[in-house]
């Protein structure tokens, strides 16, 4: 009972120190993926549009690029502007190894981390996706991320009710996503 409480209390402190972020107790939602996925059609340049806030993902101009590499690897370019005004780049491989649902698959940005799951849940691959991820806390809690993409750097407000619908009827939540500004980029990918 003591080791119980112990933990419930160190697991309040963690969510009260992590301000920004979206943890819950329970296990992660397991939501539907793209059915048919066609990794293809879904390589090419994405902008962020909005985001479950991320500690690490600060600033602004957050965009991605997928390519296939000459060996058939997925890689991403993933690049952001931070308040200073500097751009940062990442390199990310993308891991597909559920050939009965594609769209499942892992992102790697370094061979010592370990790889974080990356779900597409929709996308229509010419405007707009919604991707999904979450991380389970110690068997007790989770940790959601999610990202609504586009192929131009706004979306339709309408888009972006019905994309965080999809999270929402999930059991998902959508309160705590903050717009990526677009504006004033200084180098796109």
């Amino acid at each position: 009972m003591v080791t119980t409480l112990l933990l419930l209390s160190a697991l309040a402190g963690f969510f009260g120190a992590a301000e920004g972020q979206d943890f819950h107790f329970g296990k992660c939602p397991s939501p539907p993926v793209q059915k048919d996925f066609d990794l293809q059609k879904y390589l090419g340049k994405w902008y962020e549009i909005e985001k479950i806030e991320i500690s690490f993902e600060k600033g602004s101009c957050a965009q991605v690029n997928y390519f296939q590499t000459e060996e058939g690897n997925i890689k991403a370019t993933n690049q952001i502007q931070r308040p200073d005004g500097s751009v940062h780049q990442t390199e990310s491989e993308l891991i597909t190894a559920r050939l009965a649902e594609p769209a499942k698959m892992t992102v790697q940005y370094y061979p010592q981390m370990h790889p974080f799951p990356y779900w597409v849940l929709t996308t229509n691959y010419d405007s707009y996706a919604l991707v999904y991820s979450c991380f389970p806390l110690l068997s007790v809690a989770h940790k959601d991320y999610a990202w609504i993409l586009g192929r131009n750097s706004s979306l339709p407000e309408e888009t972006r009710d019905y994309l965080k619908s999809i999270l929402s009827s999930n059991n998902i939540r959508t309160d705590k996503m903050t717009e990526t500004d677009q504006s004033n980029c200084i180098k796109p990918i």
